[in-house]
């Protein structure tokens, strides 16, 4: 089998095909014993009537065409594989020629095909990528918040007789209709104001009523059936409590930690605020260098796949019509066009680092991701692999390696100008200790 590339753009190609013969043969010899089974001839046993009872009957030219139909995606791979090809759209396929129909042997196999395929792009010296990233400082105030976010956790309840405030706890009823017919209700709900983790208009509502006191709101509903439907809420507030919070001192230190004294609990929540920081300036700054990469790469965009990709959106069971606006389109066709930069880019930094994906990284990342869509690990684990999306989540994984590659290369300042080490969140201690034991080793 030959085949030649004709380069139609740079992120689309042209094909062209040749299989001789003798190499379409042994899908001929297939065709006519799939065919054998199919028909009955009079005077032979099914699946032993000769092959030219079967081209007296269905004629060699249906021979061919079903064995060309079999075989055509085969030679298609094959010849995307000798040529070093990643597809990213359906081939657009046609059959030039086929071989004679009237002497065996004679002719050959031709097809062209047009595809889309993945951009290969030319990477610069991603080694020493600056960027600036806002300085970060524990402040006192940082530690007194964690401390009171601790004593939360062992605070208590108690009634008040005041209006609810913000971060009032309240306990109340409710009753959701639409159109004048009830869809919901509930009683006895706690619910913290401010928190915003219920009913859109929940927190306006509440605010300012007493015990025994109600209100009425409106608010479009985010679940269920009726989801997207406007809906009136009665909500009654049967109580409103304030936390009171234990007294900070050394009891507390010894019953919320492992610690004797305030003064130590303080020090390791100072030391938990400081990695906080170092996190939120290494998410900004692995943020900058991928935004610095792609100012830096040249990465040509498939039209048609991206155009596939909003369709995709926009025609999902669960899209929203009223959703489908040009300035909406533009949002999300910019987007898209994004992330398969990002993804091209990545894919080549991963492979000129030669970025491998452990079994043990594809699990934690797993379990990350199921706990984002509220499921199990092993269920959702389950169910990545009957869709077949066990490889997606690996490159998605590789791709995560190599941009905290291109990061740990990256010099890091804060907007004072004071160098910013992200070891830590580059190489978390897990991984640093496994390094050093790799070495020890060698």
């Amino acid at each position: 089998m030959k085949s030649a590339v004709e380069n139609v753009n740079p992120t689309r190609v042209k094909l062209t095909v040749e299989v001789p013969y003798e190499e379409l043969k042994p899908r001929v010899d297939e065709a006519y014993k799939t065919i054998a089974q199919q028909i009955q001839v009079p005077g032979f046993r099914k699946g032993k009537v000769p092959t030219r009872m079967i081209d007296q009957r269905v004629g060699r030219g249906y021979v061919i065409e079903t064995a060309v139909n079999e075989g055509l995606n085969d030679f298609y791979q094959k010849a995307m594989v000798e040529n070093e090809l990643t597809p990213l759209s359906r081939p657009e396929v046609d059959i030039t020629e086929l071989p004679s129909i009237e002497k065996e042997g004679e002719g050959q196999l031709v097809f062209t095909f047009e595809v889309d395929i993945r951009p290969k792009v030319e990477l610069p010296d991603y080694k020493g990528i600056e960027v600036s990233v806002e300085a970060k400082e524990v402040a006192d105030e940082d530690i007194d918040k964690a401390l009171d976010d601790l004593r939360g956790r062992f605070g208590t309840l108690k009634d008040v007789e005041a209006p609810a405030a913000a971060d009032s706890f309240v306990t109340l009823d409710l009753t959701a209709a639409v159109e004048g017919e009830e869809v919901d209700a509930a009683q006895g709900l706690s619910y913290q104001v401010g928190s915003g983790n219920m009913l859109e208009g929940m927190d306006e509502a509440v605010t300012g009523l007493s015990a025994g006191e109600d209100a009425t709101f409106e608010t479009t509903l985010a679940g269920g059936e009726h989801a997207g439907k406007t809906a009136t809420v009665k909500v009654v507030v049967s109580a409103v409590k304030t936390r009171e919070l234990p007294e900070a001192n050394d009891d507390f230190a010894q019953l919320a930690s492992e610690f004797d004294t305030l003064a130590e609990l303080r020090e390791s929540l100072s030391k938990d605020a400081a990695e906080g920081k170092i996190t939120e300036q290494g998410v900004e700054a692995r943020e900058l260098v991928l935004d610095k990469l792609v100012e830096l790469v040249e990465v040509p965009v498939p039209a048609s796949v991206i155009d596939e990709q909003i369709e995709q959106h926009f025609n999902a069971p669960d899209a929203e019509a009223d959703h489908d606006t040009e300035e909406h389109r533009a949002e999300v066709r910019e987007n898209t066009e994004r992330a398969f930069k990002n993804e091209i880019i990545l894919d080549a930094v991963a492979d000129a680092e030669e970025v491998g994906v452990e079994q043990s990284e594809l699990i934690d990342y797993i379990v990350q991701t199921a706990g984002q869509y509220g499921m199990e690990p092993n269920q959702f684990a389950q169910m990545l692999d009957g869709a077949g999306q066990v490889p997606m989540l690996m490159g998605e994984v590789r791709r995560r390696k190599a941009l905290a590659k291109v990061l740990e290369f990256a010099t890091v300042t804060d907007s004072n100008g004071a160098a910013v080490d992200l070891t830590s969140f580059v190489k978390p201690a897990g991984e640093e200790e496994a390094v050093e034991e790799t070495a020890e080793a060698k």
